[in-house]
């Protein structure tokens, strides 16, 4: 099973990463070197190995800002903040454990795997091409590390080349693919009554003793977190770029220059790469001796390259232009024609032998499809260096105040207000991290200090006070009575409408017809032939529909569903057979729905089976 795993894992990967020889590790400076950290609390323990506390609140605040994005009124204190570390908390021992298991297996990420992946992340490069300040920039914007990253990037992959393995190994057969086409085809016989909250609400009444109740024992409800309200400053690169001048000249020297680069040439490789060690020279020798007995380049590159990811390609790396490989590689690439393959070549990463596929030159797009775009990157580049003086001088500005004021009319910046930030986040820019914990820090909080002027997106700079500060509290009953009725009395009428719903089934299953029924002041509606995907159903009648029993004989079966309209009463009479007639290309899509599925349930049992094994502590 697991050489299965294995087998379908590479293939997956294969498609992601592109090549071996991409830009050197060098590109991301000493802090991909200086690894983590040492002497942190941790959280949790598995297996060893710690789960640090900094992580912990990392993942939180990430957390909590999604589910703040997914609000229609984003509001901190509707967060269960208890549940949400809980499950953080469960979600990174999970992780752990599936990363300790990911390299007990020999499953690995290299460090030239993981600068190919990151060098192609799109939202890592500028005008398609990778950007080390801007990987940098929105790392740190993540709260994190580069080291930090690599590593996470590098577990998580490893991670998915086991769960992608298990997915990809499961198998159905075409009596499952029958059966689902049969249910799905399925359709119901019905009818339907409702009962609305008008029925019973004169029988509702909440006392004031019920709301204090409710209040008293659901405190945590009516708990709002520690806020702040806060008075900031933005300072952004797109504000700067509209005072900025461009002439006609520079624009055109930038597309006489940019022209040049665009007409560059590119040329396609593939390699076939062997580790230089002692048997290097006799592999390599035997490798030239069956390409020239006229063995193809492509298969050879599959049998004895150890660059997996281009080795299944035939060795091919794509095209590339000058500045990509390492000097030695390119200079051989560039030696020869298409067709040809160069002598062995060595590099960091072994021995190569190169075959040069093909070569294109680019021609650059006419001045005046470029001007305009030409225009805003030169004004965005005045403005940068402008951006980089004008935040200087506003951090000094900032530091010596003791308001905002004097900065905002230094500079012609508005000065903005935000409310209801807490120590988890809040709207932006106080979705950003840094911001967030300077704004709750001992200097600004009680002191009443400025923030230092914190980079929240690239170019995108912010200084903040508080204006206002509210210690963690519970509402007090006054301000939530009304609510608390609200929610009492809506349950009170549900409770009641069930129940009048469960009498009314029990009359009709003695054999009273609705009519004879007291109480009920509406008749059936009637609905056959009714599929799970009928448009005009509500969809929550639809789901009890089709969960309730097969009615025996031609006695109903009944049940009841709230809904938004009230309790509905459902009586099923009869339940039609789905034909399973498909198209070939609909029994295919079913085929892989249910092999996914049969794949999920078996990576769940596999994670259940190693969280039961491993050793985990908490403090």
């Amino acid at each position: 099973m697991l050489q299965d795993i294995r087998n379908n894992a590479q293939g997956t990967i294969a498609k992601v990463i592109i090549g071996l020889l991409i830009i050197s590790l060098s590109i991301w400076g000493m802090d991909a070197i200086i690894g983590g950290f040492s002497g942190e609390p941790e959280v949790a323990t598995v297996n060893g190995e710690d789960i640090t506390e900094r992580e912990f609140l990392r993942v939180v605040q990430i957390e909590s800002q999604r589910r703040l994005r997914q609000m229609e009124r984003p509001d901190p204190a509707l967060l269960d903040e208890d549940q949400i570390r809980q499950q953080v908390l469960q979600s990174l021992i999970r992780d752990e454990i599936l990363s300790q298991d990911a390299a007990s297996q020999g499953l690995i990420l290299s460090e030239a795997d993981i600068d190919a992946l990151i060098t192609r992340m799109p939202r890592f490069q500028v005008d398609g091409t990778f950007s080390r300040d801007r990987f940098v920039s929105v790392v740190r914007n993540m709260g994190m590390g580069v080291a930090e990253f690599r590593q996470l990037l590098r577990s998580q992959y490893v991670v998915n080349q086991i769960r992608n393995g298990i997915i990809q190994s499961a198998v159905t057969s075409p009596q499952n693919v029958q059966r689902l086409l049969s249910l799905q085809n399925q359709s119901r016989d019905f009818r339907t009554v409702t009962l609305t909250g008008n029925t019973v609400k004169d029988q509702v009444s909440v006392s004031d003793e019920e709301v204090a109740d409710y209040y008293a024992n659901n405190q945590q409800q009516f708990r709002r977190p520690e806020q702040v309200k806060a008075r900031y400053l933005v300072l952004s690169l797109d504000s700067l770029t509209d005072e900025v001048t461009v002439t006609e000249e520079e624009v055109r020297s930038l597309y006489e220059q940019r022209a040049k680069e665009l007409a560059k040439e590119e040329r396609r490789a593939a390699h076939i790469l062997i580790e230089d060690g002692a048997e290097a020279s006799k592999t390599m020798d035997t490798i030239q001796q069956r390409l020239k007995e006229g063995e193809d380049f492509a298969d050879l590159a599959a049998e004895y390259s150890i660059d997996s990811f281009s080795a299944e390609d035939g060795g091919d790396l794509g095209f590339a232009g000058r500045g990509v490989y390492e000097e030695a590689f390119e200079e051989a690439l560039y030696s020869l024609k298409p067709g040809e393959i160069s002598e062995p070549v060595s590099t960091r990463f072994g021995i190569h032998l190169i075959k040069l596929l093909d070569i294109r030159k680019s021609e650059a797009p006419e001045f005046a499809a470029m001007q305009d775009e030409l225009r805003r990157e030169l004004a965005r580049k005045k403005a940068g260096s402008r951006f980089a003086e004008a935040r200087a001088q506003l951090a000094d500005s900032a530091y010596s105040a003791d308001s905002l004021e004097a900065p905002a009319e230094e500079f012609g910046l508005e000065v903005r207000e935000a409310g209801g930030i807490t120590p988890q986040g809040g709207q932006p820019p106080f979705d950003h991290e840094g911001l967030v914990r300077q704004l709750f820090s001992d200097d600004v909080l009680k002191d009443g200090y400025n923030t230092e002027v914190i980079d929240v997106e690239d170019s995108m700079a912010v200084v903040a006070r508080v204006a206002e500060h509210q210690p963690e509290r519970v509402l007090p009953l006054e301000e939530v009575s009304s609510e608390i009725r609200g929610t009492l009395e809506a349950q009170k009428i549900r409770d009641a409408l069930a129940n009048k719903a469960k009498a009314i089934i029990a009359e009709l299953k003695s054999g009273s017809s609705l009519s004879d029924i007291q109480g009920v002041n509406a008749g059936w509606s009637e609905f056959r032939n009714q599929s799970r995907n009928t448009q005009d159903q509500d969809p929550v009648v639809l789901q009890q529909v089709f969960s309730m029993p097969r009615p025996k004989g031609e006695v109903p079966v009944y049940d009841s569903v709230y809904t938004g309209e009230g309790m509905v009463i459902i009586s099923l009479s009869a339940v039609n057979e789905g034909d399973g007639e498909a198209s070939d290309v609909e029994k295919q899509q079913l085929s892989r729905f249910l092999m996914s599925l049969a794949g999920q349930q078996e990576y769940l049992a596999y994670q259940g089976f190693l969280r039961n094994n491993a050793e985990v502590e908490r403090p």
